[in-house]
């Protein structure tokens, strides 16, 4: 008796593991799909509170139906405001989320704003000075490409605002002079993933018509958002 309740406690534990295991898996992957087309991206391991709550409200299917409310050309696009699901056109978007805030996972230099970024969007240093981050609303960047003499005169400028000068990895510089991005985004906020499909729909989505608080004319909207079975 006692061997059999041995293993029928090995095989609930085994279980048990399989069944929460969907939050600590290498680089959770989630299928994003638009009115303007289907994305894929991985949430990053290092960034376990954002990654968690993103899954939380994935399966609370918190993003459906949502709009891309402000879209940015050479900069980024932004969803996960819930007041945006029913919002008449023309109206001004980007407050609404959960009554609560995260923690910033700032991860510099391993984590950064290159093209594809998923990062989360958080008020401004002035009420937030701990720059955490918004629960729900996020962006993905776009940016642009930089040669190396314009990466150099950007960090100065950085360096002559602030009086610090951002000091750059070698993978950040590849990123910033290749596939491109915003670096001065970077130790601002939390980047907790980034698109591995579908950067063309992101391109697609940056360059929509806006009106004048960048919101699409035509409504670009989250249809459906889900986790990737692995």
């Amino acid at each position: 008796m006692k061997k059999r309740a041995l293993r029928i406690l090995l095989l609930l534990s085994i279980v048990c593991t399989a069944c929460g295991s969907g939050t600590t898996t290498s680089n959770v992957k989630v299928r994003m799909q638009t009115t303007a087309g289907e994305v894929e991206f991985i949430l990053y391991d290092e960034t376990p509170k954002h990654r968690d709550n993103f899954i939380s409200l994935i399966e609370e299917c918190y993003y459906d139906s949502l709009l891309f409310h402000r879209v940015i050309p050479g900069f980024m696009v932004q969803a996960g405001d819930p007041d945006s699901k029913n919002a008449l056109a023309g109206v001004l978007l980007g407050e609404g989320g959960p009554d609560y805030r995260l923690n910033a996972e700032i991860r510099i230099p391993q984590l950064f704003h290159k093209r594809g970024a998923l990062a989360a969007a958080r008020e401004g240093d002035d009420v937030n000075p701990a720059k955490m981050s918004s629960a729900s609303q996020f962006y993905i960047v776009w940016g642009e490409v930089y040669t190396p003499f314009r990466l150099q005169k950007l960090l100065n400028k950085i360096e002559y605002n602030t009086g610090h000068k951002p000091q750059l990895s070698d993978e950040q510089v590849t990123a910033y002079t290749s596939i491109g991005g915003v670096p001065y985004l970077d130790g601002e906020y939390t980047v907790f993933g980034e698109v591995t499909k579908g950067l063309d729909v992101i391109d697609a989505i940056q360059n929509v018509e806006r009106d004048r608080y960048n919101r699409p004319i035509e409504d670009v909207r989250i249809l459906k958002m889900e986790i990737i079975k692995q």
